[in-house]
């Protein structure tokens, strides 16, 4: 493609100028449509079509963006685990076959791929805090149909996954009890998987908080709170304790940078209120989901953390560790684990037959060893430092709560990698958006020119 095709890619169109609206935003987009659609019963078929689209416009967005603009911290770091995944394709002689391996590398790449087209984008602060309102947006309205799903079973219910519906168990392990002894499927949300409104109510949540420290218009101030509120509603009825303990040490380290930049005001206001939602919330959930989700919630405290961990997901961790990756320390072969095993998957030989992967760590092991397990953990910590010190710069004001903000999320999301293969999902590209984004936002940001000399990145510590 010439350079000029190139370049008019870059360009807003000119409706959208004044909302800083960029192929960032448009990405969003597709992905909220793609998530609605599924929702349409005779798209259900399409499935897979719709479930891809997000990575394929990843995809598209690499190859016809020109590369410029200043590279993230990360740049070199994302390049490495490309090289790794891509050398574990072409030498590793256990991969599951030619077609998975290969949608394995484009997944890999596709994830990743917005520290790379991101930087191309004119993003300016504006611009950047409307993409976190489109997605606050999006997911509180899904958290809001969560909570319409509790209170009125089946009348706002969409059409159940196909694949959860041929299972092994056609969804019956994804009921729960209600406390008027009424059965449901753990709150979808706008989504066609029980217990989606989960996911949706974590955004819902932390951007709800975001916008209400942000926000000076006190009838707005209720509606992020409300959004918060329902949020974690969400999570709390679809007993997904993990993401729970993510939004607990995304407040954590939220009120941590706070603590440290000495905004006692925000901090006095956020930690007292958001103590109190979480314990109102907890008593709503329970009293509408009844002994189940009080058991379910309560097993959290019932130990200690260490006890409690690995009586869920740390077996599976140790697992990791002690088995997989001495019998796998190169990797054991691209395919074998996921719906991409599922999909493209050929398990007929038994050199190359599919893996059970419960965490990212382990997938880690098994998509390139040792390698990938010290690259991609170097690329998040350079990231967390990234934005930490963007969340530190005095001199960047405009930026002091989202990039706080980005900052707990990314801690709560390393988290998450212990409970769940966050980077080979939608969830790790978003994560790789939002940091690319807040990162040319603030290469964009009305920063003194002392900044914005050679020697000196905008993202520099005070």
């Amino acid at each position: 493609m010439s350079t000029l095709k190139k370049e008019k890619l870059t360009d807003s169109p000119n409706i959208f100028v004044k909302l800083n609206w960029t192929w960032a935003h448009t990405f969003v987009f597709v992905q909220i449509v793609s998530q609605l659609l599924l929702l349409v019963p005779l798209f259900g078929h399409f499935r897979f079509f719709f479930r891809i689209a997000c990575f394929s416009m990843s995809l598209l967005l690499l190859a016809f963006l020109p590369a410029k603009g200043t590279k993230h911290p990360a740049h070199n770091a994302a390049i490495v685990i490309i090289v790794i995944i891509l050398v574990e394709f072409c030498l590793h002689p256990n991969i599951n076959s030619i077609n998975a391996g290969i949608v394995h590398c484009l997944m890999y790449v596709a994830i990743i791929g917005p520290i790379f087209w991101v930087r191309s984008l004119k993003i300016t602060p504006t611009g950047f805090e409307n993409l976190l309102f489109i997605m606050w947006g999006f997911n509180t309205l899904s958290a809001i149909f969560g909570v319409l799903q509790v209170y009125y079973p089946g009348q706002f219910q969409p059409p159940l996954s196909d694949v959860i519906k041929h299972n092994a168990f056609g969804g019956s392990d994804l009921l729960i009890s209600l406390a008027n002894g009424a059965k449901i499927y753990r709150p979808m949300g706008l989504s066609d998987t029980p217990g989606g409104a989960g996911g949706a109510g974590y955004y819902a949540f932390l951007f709800g908080i975001g916008f209400a420290l942000k926000s000076k218009n006190f009838i707005l101030q209720i509606i992020y709170i409300g959004s918060a509120i329902l949020g974690l509603f969400c999570i709390y009825l679809c007993q997904i304790r993990a993401v729970l303990v993510v939004c607990g040490v995304s407040i954590i380290f939220l009120a941590l940078v706070l603590l440290i930049k000495k905004q006692f005001g925000q901090l006095t206001v956020m930690l007292p209120g958001v103590t109190a939602m979480f314990l109102a919330t907890f008593y709503w959930a329970t009293a509408i989901g009844g002994k189940g989700t009080e058991n379910r919630l309560s097993s959290l405290t019932s130990s200690s953390a260490d006890k409690v961990y690995h009586q869920g997901r740390g077996q599976f961790l140790q697992e990791a560790f002690d088995t997989v990756l001495p019998l796998y320390p190169l990797g054991g072969g691209l395919g074998r684990w996921g719906m991409i095993n599922g999909y493209f998957g050929d398990n007929t030989d038994l050199d190359s037959q599919p893996f059970w992967v419960e965490i990212q760590w382990t997938g880690w092991i098994v998509d390139g060893g040792i390698f990938m397990l010290l690259a991609y953990p170097i690329a998040l910590f350079i990231t967390c430092q990234t934005t930490g010190q963007i969340a530190l710069n005095t001199k960047i004001p405009e930026f002091s709560i989202w990039s706080t903000l980005i900052f707990g999320y990314n801690i709560g999301a390393i988290a998450l990698t212990f409970s769940y293969p966050l980077f080979i999902s939608q969830g790790g590209m978003e994560f790789w958006l939002l940091n690319s984004a807040l990162f040319v936002a603030a290469s964009n940001s009305k920063v003194p020119p002392i900044l914005k000399s050679k020697n000196t990145q905008v993202y520099s510590s005070p």
